[in-house]
């Protein structure tokens, strides 16, 4: 089974300095019909004025992932962690049994664009952890790069779940595959950019759902701008 969801189809909020698009059930906006996709919960797309933010909250039981597409993100938990994300950078902050945090646009000049991603742990009330990571946009531009993982190989942020997180970059022309297994769920999101897969025109924003699905899966860039492909590998 495929499922499309489009950007234009995802709530969408406006608060002064926040400009949000969920893509699942998410705060005020609640669709039934989109609670997550297995234990993949949120995708949300924020764009954040210069200088404001989300002040200290707290968190219990979830793995958040940000990831920065512009612009800067100032990251503090009372657990020590802090830092700021750049362009391409990943944060990956593991709640366990509580933490509290406040993220911020770190420029007071220019907005900050980024998605925040939520993915239900394996297992509850784990000591809360923070780790950020840099990943060489060239390092996945027209092949694929493992993002985040349960063991945290080659380099990827190492989650509470069962779960992997894989990227690519592609330009014009520049393709990949991908196998679907069908003992496993999927989640294509279109971070920027316009791509076909399988000769399905995306743009940023759109994301198809995979489950009870094999075979390859064919990604290729087109347009001027370089699409930035995540690709979620989950437990059905």
């Amino acid at each position: 089974m495929q499922v499309l969801r489009t950007a234009a189809e995802r709530g969408h909020v406006q608060a002064g300095w926040l400009d949000s698009h969920h893509t699942f059930s998410f705060g005020h906006y609640h669709d039934p019909a989109w609670m997550g996709w297995g234990p993949l919960r949120v995708i949300n797309e924020d764009r954040v004025a210069p200088g404001a933010g989300f002040p200290p909250h707290g968190h219990a039981n979830m793995e958040i992932i940000s990831y920065v597409l512009e612009g800067g993100l100032a990251h503090r938990d009372d657990k020590g962690g802090e830092g700021v994300l750049g362009p391409g950078e990943l944060q990956w902050m593991g709640a366990g049994h509580g933490i509290e945090h406040s993220e911020f646009n770190a420029s007071k000049d220019v907005p900050v664009h980024f998605l925040q991603i939520w993915i239900q742990p394996d297992r509850v009330n784990a000591p809360p952890a923070h780790a950020q990571q840099a990943f060489d946009p060239q390092a996945r531009r027209g092949r694929w790069a493992v993002l985040a993982s349960p063991d945290g190989a080659g380099g990827s942020l190492a989650i509470r779940q069962q779960a992997w997180l894989h990227g690519v970059q592609l330009g014009a022309g520049e393709s990949v595959v991908f196998a679907l297994k069908p003992d496993r769920r999927y989640w294509l999101h279109l971070a920027q950019g316009t791509a076909e897969v399988d000769g399905r025109a995306l743009s940023a924003g759109d994301a198809i759902g995979y489950v009870d699905e094999s075979g390859e899966l064919r990604i290729e860039g087109v347009g001027e701008a370089v699409a930035d492909v995540l690709l979620f590998d989950l437990p059905v």
